[in-house]
């Protein structure tokens, strides 16, 4: 052999060496020291470390709370039911106003006076009532007289029948018109009654009264006006022993609300307080530019501390389940998502989004995301958010 070939064979040796070697796998690398974050968000700590000892684990338990409810601005209004609006029964002179703003009157009682010459028109219309039927009356009688003495006659033949037959028809013209007569007299006795007046008097003054019990929320009217417009209010009466808390629910909710159900009312004139109310309406149309329901319900103002357009909110309040509730402090919110961090081993959590519903109290409702039972970080929240 030539050492001509003897190197040839050589270097082909070499370069099947070095090519097997190249095609060697190599060796892992070793593994990075533990840190605070690892991959795919998972937050891990040491045991012992000082962060770890700063949060607080609890598990998930659930409670009995409302499946459904709405949540409304709302204000308090007036009773439309027990709202009288004051107007003059016949046109005069307004001589004396015996009430002002905000006082409380009963029923009945006088609050204002007026002059008028239709109340002399109404007691003459009821003195010549009575005198037409007095007339009618003393017709009646002659008449009747008649007839007994023409029967009379006819019975001793010194009559026809026919004279008989005429009288008793003059005593039933009489008997029909003395009717008529006296149901004029109780129509022109009924229009002095419901204004006030005595008969045989003149010159009265008309005495307008309170048409139900209530606060004076309006005064329209001065002494000295002459009014003649018997349509136009001239006070506001209003019942104030019940109001109504009147609230625009969204119609995407409309659907939980049904007549006679209770509501909770809060007040911002009464923070901390609840007041308990009664649906008593809801409005038969949606309001095409709010895209709201005007729903009403009544409450109880019997100590009069409900004042009208005091604002607030309606709470409405549907069937109660069992649903997840955690400590408020326990959601972080993170780029518009609200955020829990769930433990999945000592020293290990993850952040996941939940959907919760309403808070009770220093609670907070899950809806979903997590499960009872999950242990979640509810103390140090922040720490871990700082990490992530």
């Amino acid at each position: 052999m030539t050492a001509r070939t003897l190197i040839g064979k050589i270097s082909i040796l070499v370069a099947g060496a070095l090519f097997i070697a190249a095609c060697k796998e190599k060796p892992p690398a070793e593994d990075p020291p533990a840190a605070a974050t690892a991959p795919s968000s998972r937050i891990s700590f040491p045991q012992g470390s000082p962060g770890l000892r700063q949060l607080k684990v609890d598990a998930v338990v659930s409670a009995e709370v409302p499946a459904s409810s709405v949540v409304a601005p709302g204000k308090i209004e007036v009773n439309p039911n027990r709202v009288s609006h004051v107007v003059l029964p016949v046109a005069g002179r307004v001589m004396s106003v015996l009430v002002k703003l905000g006082d409380s009157v009963e029923q009945g009682a006088a609050i204002l006076k007026l002059q008028s010459s239709d109340a002399d028109a109404a007691v003459a219309s009821y003195a010549q009532a009575q005198a037409s039927v007095a007339q009618a009356r003393s017709v009646l009688l002659k008449a009747t007289a008649d007839l007994d003495r023409a029967r009379d006659l006819y019975e001793h033949k010194a009559i026809a029948n026919k004279e008989v037959l005429n009288d008793e028809a003059v005593v039933a013209q009489s008997q029909s018109a003395l009717e008529q007569a006296q149901a004029a007299e109780r129509q022109a006795l009924q229009r002095l009654q419901l204004l006030g007046l005595k008969a045989g008097e003149y010159g009265q003054q008309l005495t307008v009264t309170a048409p139900i019990s209530g606060k004076i929320l309006e005064v329209t009217v001065v002494p000295g006006e002459y009014r003649n417009d018997l349509s136009a209010s001239l006070m506001t009466i209003a019942d104030l022993s019940t109001v109504w808390a009147a609230a625009d629910v969204p119609e995407t909710d409309i659907r939980f609300i049904r007549m006679g159900e209770p509501l909770d009312v809060e007040l911002t004139a009464f923070p901390g307080e609840t007041f308990h109310a009664r649906v008593t309406r809801i409005a038969d149309t949606v309001d095409p530019q709010t895209r709201t329901v005007k729903v009403s319900a009544e409450l109880s103002n019997a100590h009069g501390r409900l004042r009208p357009e005091m604002y607030g909110q309606i709470r409405h309040v549907g069937a109660m389940a069992r649903l997840p509730v955690i400590p408020a402090g326990a959601v972080v919110q993170n780029e518009g998502a609200s955020i829990v961090y769930r433990e999945l081993a000592a020293g290990s959590f993850e952040p996941v989004k939940v959907t919760v519903g309403d808070r009770l109290g220093d609670r907070v409702v899950v809806q979903s995301g997590i499960s009872v039972g999950d242990r979640i970080v509810t103390e140090g929240v922040l720490l871990l958010k700082g990490s992530s």
